[in-house]
């Protein structure tokens, strides 16, 4: 199939090959939705902590006499049911939520993701993009003049200059094709990959 060419205005000069099995399969949104989570889930980090009735602080006095009270019997106001008790099952530090993705499934998602923004138009493939020194206002007048507000730049290779002129643009993220991620593709409006990132992508997910 082919995507289109963009020139450094932004505009479609023409378009290039690029394979069906990564940009040309059918669209699984449970996949991809799996995928997202299971993403965010092994970033997060278990740095919560919650008490249980042995770590509160509390006395072990009996709070009030055993019958004749009308009142439920009570042994100690750490008790997870009391106000200031302990939890009955506290979050922990040492939490693991990470959710295993076998790497066929991975592949699918991430090839089922690129196809899906070539049929929204949300993808372009450009041949190269090059900076001499690495300051941010060249690179922020290419994007602008690209039409380019929220944009994910896959290149073949990222050098210091394209880096360092990168990391302070709002919404503009560059990476090199391993880098790639799910959540990014999916939450930035336009996608552009380089000529020379295509056949590195098609390798690792195709």
């Amino acid at each position: 199939m082919q995507v289109e060419l963009l020139n450094e205005q932004g505009q479609a000069a023409s378009n290039v090959d690029v394979p069906d099995t990564l940009f040309g399969r059918d669209y699984n949104e449970s996949l991809i939705h799996q995928l997202v989570v299971a993403y965010q889930a092994n970033a997060r980090q278990g740095t919560r902590a919650q008490k249980d009735r042995e770590m509160v602080k509390h006395s072990t006095k009996k709070p009030f006499r055993q019958k004749g009270t009308g009142r439920a019997r009570a042994g100690m106001t750490s008790s997870p049911i009391w106000r200031g008790g302990g939890r009955a099952f506290p979050n922990s530090p040492d939490e693991n939520f990470t959710q295993k993705l076998n790497k066929k499934m991975f592949r699918a998602g991430m090839a089922s993701i690129f196809s899906q923004l070539v049929r929204e138009g949300r993808l372009s493939v450009v041949d190269s993009i090059k900076l001499d020194s690495p300051k941010t206002k060249p690179l922020a007048e290419k994007f602008k003049a690209m039409n380019l507000k929220s944009v994910l730049l896959i290149a073949d290779e990222v050098d210091e200059n394209l880096y360092l002129a990168s990391r302070n643009l709002p919404n503009v993220l560059v990476v090199e094709p391993r880098y790639a991620d799910p959540v990014s593709l999916v939450h930035y409006k336009k996608v552009i990959v380089t000529k020379g990132a295509i056949d590195k992508l098609k390798e690792m997910f195709a």
